[in-house]
């Protein structure tokens, strides 16, 4: 079936752009042959909280090196592998890219040790979570728009988002904020998102569990004779020695990365494209009324990605070094939410009102609110430069 806007042929069970669900405000109509989910990305990429994503850690904070990830080429990453998939499966790789450029515009600085400490501060205040942050700011925060807030996105891309790690098979556990949210756009929660929103969710996997090997062992975290104790790692390095037996050290690393990502990408595809040719699907709601994802990996790819994951957890993500580091950092997040908290006056004045009304006058959980909502928008180098304006270094 030809969808003239996305100007390529798409599956019946693709999000088309000409049948999107609409916005939440009336928009103006597009331009330049653009479709709507191209006018969703080209908004995110223009946001202030994508711009904010280069300086804010992945693993890494500020000041480890030029090299590293950050939010933003983790983002790119994830965007990339997306657009790939979705081809491949011939369903809408504008929706796809669109909905991997936006999933982490809610981290705040100092990656997931910023957020506990934030989810402890907000503990019983309405709790804190980047991916509910991230519907925050392209709802509400983002201020662009004369006649709205937030970016207006349509509803294919609030749903990917809001489904980020599958549907909601707890009513008891849907954070408020989505619940406020599906009032003024009715999203099925219990079901499962698109099959764009599941490329962009399974494509943030493939990036920072293969990006992230990158770093370690830029870092020096783990040698790369560690990493071979991966199956599938130790076969993909052992073929790519067979055809280069001279390679050079760092380029066998990028193409054992490189090899890697291909793999996780060739396996997906097959895999749903096996689930797809068995089941038949028509329509969009086909997918989301599926009893499981569609886009998924093989048993065999998936428990080797899970060896990937633990092999991280135990030789990066929990490595001592790195965590002293982040937590002593992130004592300035800790330091500044109770700075604001008793004088408001230290906050930039558009931050001091909530839509007009002043922070003072507001209940404890809206203030709290918004001065989460600040600090969370922060890059870690203006955290750092913002708790020095009032703390010396040496405390």
């Amino acid at each position: 079936m030809v969808n003239s806007i996305d100007n390529r042929f798409l599956s019946t069970f693709a999000c088309h752009s000409s049948k999107t669900r609409g916005r939440i405000y009336k928009d103006e109509p597009l331009i330049l042959g653009r479709s709507e989910f191209q006018r969703d990305r080209d908004r995110i990429i223009h946001s202030e909280a994508f711009r904010r994503l280069k300086d804010k850690t992945q693993v890494f904070v500020y000041d480890d090196g030029d090299h590293y990830r950050t939010r933003l080429t983790h983002t790119i990453e994830v965007a990339q592998i997306a657009r790939s998939i979705a081809k491949a499966l011939n369903v809408n790789e504008d929706l796809a890219e669109t909905i991997s450029l936006a999933h982490d515009l809610g981290h705040p600085p100092l990656g997931h040790r910023g957020e506990e400490v934030l989810k402890k501060l907000m503990l019983n205040l309405g709790g804190f979570n980047h991916n509910v942050q991230t519907l925050r700011i392209i709802t509400f925060i983002e201020k662009k728009y004369y006649n709205f807030e937030g970016l207006n996105l349509t509803f294919e891309t609030l749903e990917g988002l809001i489904k980020h790690n599958g549907p909601y098979l707890d009513n008891k556990k849907i954070p408020s904020y989505i619940l406020e949210i599906n009032k003024l756009i009715s999203v099925d929660l219990n079901n499962f998102p698109s099959i764009e929103g599941q490329v962009a969710n399974i494509s943030d996997d493939i990036a920072y569990l293969t990006h992230d090997f990158d770093d370690g062992l830029r870092k020096k975290l783990f040698t790369i004779n560690q990493l071979r104790e991966i199956k599938i790692v130790d076969l993909i390095i052992e073929k790519i020695e067979k055809k280069f037996p001279s390679i050079q050290y760092d380029i066998l690393i990028h193409q054992f990365i490189r090899h890697l990502i291909s793999y996780f990408i060739n396996n997906i595809v097959s895999s749903s494209q096996l689930i797809i040719n068995k089941n038949n699907f028509k329509t969009v709601d086909d997918i989301r009324n599926f009893d499981r994802n569609v886009v998924q990996l093989s048993p065999i790819a998936f428990k080797n990605m899970e060896q990937i994951r633990t092999f991280l957890f135990k030789n990066m993500y929990h490595n001592k070094s790195i965590l002293d580091k982040l937590n002593k950092a992130s004592l300035m997040i800790d330091k500044l939410f109770s700075l604001y908290n008793k004088d408001i006056n230290l906050l930039p004045e558009q931050w001091r009102y909530l839509r007009g009304v002043p922070l003072s006058n507001l209940s404890k959980i809206d203030k709290s609110r918004v001065i989460v909502d600040y600090i969370a928008g922060m890059t870690d180098i203006f955290l750092k430069k913002e708790y020095f304006k009032f703390y010396k270094e040496e405390d």
